[in-house]
């Protein structure tokens, strides 16, 4: 059997993929992506599992959706249900990448409350993605269930990804002024802010939520 140049740096590539060296499993990455092979699939895919780097997981995406979708996609459904988050996570991330609404099924529930902010966060960006033309309205009522979870990073996840579903959000919003806790209502009003006005920025709307919020408002009134 013939070993030609082109399984040499494929063996090289894959070897590189553990290399301590974060510069090195970056080319390693961007070599299996450039010269994409179904034997390749399953490396990428375990190695998006510990890769520490974060340069190096968003190569090792680009790395996957160079590979067929039908390679890919059964590799990354079965991750997104590892017990490892950043698995999780990094598969979410990919199949919002790729886009094909075939795997809209995954995303379930469970991975839309994960515990985890970083899964929960990719997630919704992919659901966001991945939604089925009339089943918008239904994934706004689930995403609405997390709003006031977490820190300033999260919540603005929550609300780009609530933005993006358009005006379907609205009566998911609405319910969510009266909730009896202060931080969901602060997060429906500021998200309610960008649904209007896109430009506001986060900051500002979560501010002016607060103090509407402090002062005993559900911002509904007059408006």
């Amino acid at each position: 059997m013939t070993i030609t140049k082109q399984d040499t740096d494929a063996a090289r590539a894959l070897q590189g993929l553990e290399d301590g060296r974060s510069s090195v499993r970056l080319r390693a990455a961007l070599a299996l992506g450039t010269a994409p092979a179904p034997r390749f699939v399953d490396k990428l895919v375990e190695r998006c599992a510990i890769e520490p780097e974060f340069l190096v997981r968003d190569m090792l995406t680009w790395a996957l959706t160079r590979h067929p979708v039908a390679m890919t996609l059964p590799a990354l459904i079965g991750e997104v249900r590892s017990e490892r988050a950043q698995a999780r996570s990094q598969a979410l991330h990919t199949l919002s990448k790729i886009g094909d609404r075939r795997a809209w099924p995954a995303i379930t529930r469970t991975l839309l409350s994960d515990a985890d902010d970083e899964v929960a966060r990719s997630a919704w960006r992919a659901a966001v993605v991945l939604v089925p033309e009339g089943e918008e309205a239904a994934l706004a009522v689930v995403l609405a269930t997390q709003l006031g979870r977490g820190e300033r990073e999260t919540q603005l996840s929550l609300s780009r990804a609530l933005v993006a579903l358009g005006d379907v959000i609205a009566p998911a919003l609405l319910a969510a002024t009266t909730a009896p806790d202060l931080r969901v209502r602060a997060h429906a009003l500021a998200t309610q802010r960008l649904l209007r006005e896109p430009d506001a920025g986060f900051e500002f709307a979560i501010e002016e939520a607060k103090r509407v919020v402090a002062l005993g408002g559900s911002g509904q009134g007059g408006r």
